[in-house]
């Protein structure tokens, strides 16, 4: 689906998590912010700076760690004002976006987005 940036985004993760299917890392708290962003979950993988997975990605052990179900990386995409994005998949209220302009992907809140017609 095509989208257009509504709202700027910048992200908060310079060096963001990522993760291999089958990659072993800790799981920490859920997200509770105000966004109301359910299932996201901060996580820890060894040499890795924390960032934020989705539950759908992730395999719960009964240790309380976790497995990576696919690749992943947490990386988020800045975005400005009237931008032209196309989002691949949706996850509890972020949508992985390809910008048209630049070979460059990444995580965009779906809130800063509209979906564009054209």
């Amino acid at each position: 689906m095509n989208y257009v940036v509504t709202k700027p985004h910048r992200s908060e993760y310079p060096n963001p998590i990522r993760l291999n299917k089958g990659d072993s890392f800790v799981i920490g708290e859920k997200d509770q912010g105000p966004e109301g962003w359910d299932d996201w979950f901060f996580c820890t993988a060894p040499g890795q700076a924390g960032g934020w997975v989705p539950l759908q990605v992730i395999e719960r052990l009964a240790d309380g760690t976790g497995r990576a179900l696919e690749d992943y990386t947490a990386r988020e995409l800045d975005v400005d004002i009237g931008e032209m994005l196309i989002g691949f998949r949706t996850l509890n209220g972020w949508v992985w976006c390809e910008r048209l302009s630049r070979d460059e992907a990444g995580w965009v809140p779906l809130r800063n987005l509209e979906a564009d017609g054209g």
